[in-house]
């Protein structure tokens, strides 16, 4: 089974309270973006976002440039179908994101577990790679926080948090 099988099968089958990684108020994610303070004309790109709920905080508190990213076409239909009408003022784009060229710039690019779960060397060394091309020159780390995620059944996986500023 390829990627795209693996992630298509994945949100058909199970529930957000059947996968690891659901949150249900995705807060670090909230606190970086209300830390960063961003103009609501902000280009923003949830990457690996899938039905996440950190596109409906971006919507409800006003962002006008939204996009959200996943390999999977069924994630985005469930975030589509919560979001009823609201899901219009978002771009979805279905790609690998190890296959994928940004068309614009964006101000934000949030992923909160793609890298994590790039289970092949190649598809991380792709995307650290890619990455590192985008943001290294002209980037500075701001802030980077550990947190332990609890998930829907109760363990723990470790997150790594960072932002970083554009260099101007």
């Amino acid at each position: 089974m390829n990627t795209k099988q693996h992630w298509e099968t994945v949100y058909s089958t199970k529930k957000p309270n059947e996968v690891s990684w659901t949150q249900e108020i995705p807060k670090t994610s909230i606190d970086f973006l209300d830390m960063l303070n961003l103009p609501k004309e902000a280009g923003i790109i949830d990457v690996g976002g899938g039905d996440s709920k950190f596109v409906d905080y971006l919507v409800d508190k006003g962002f006008k440039n939204i996009t959200v990213l996943d390999i999977s076409e069924k994630a985005l239909e469930r975030a589509k179908e919560r979001l009823k009408e609201k899901s219009e003022k978002v771009s979805w784009i279905v790609s690998d994101i190890t296959e994928f060229v940004p068309k614009t710039k964006y101000d934000l690019w949030h992923d909160r577990a793609t890298f994590h779960f790039l289970t092949e060397p190649e598809q991380r060394k792709k995307y650290k790679e890619m990455i590192e091309n985008e943001f290294s020159e002209n980037f500075e780390k701001i802030y980077c926080k550990k947190e332990d995620h609890i998930t829907p059944f109760n363990t723990i996986q470790n997150f790594l948090f960072c932002s970083f500023k554009k260099r101007f």
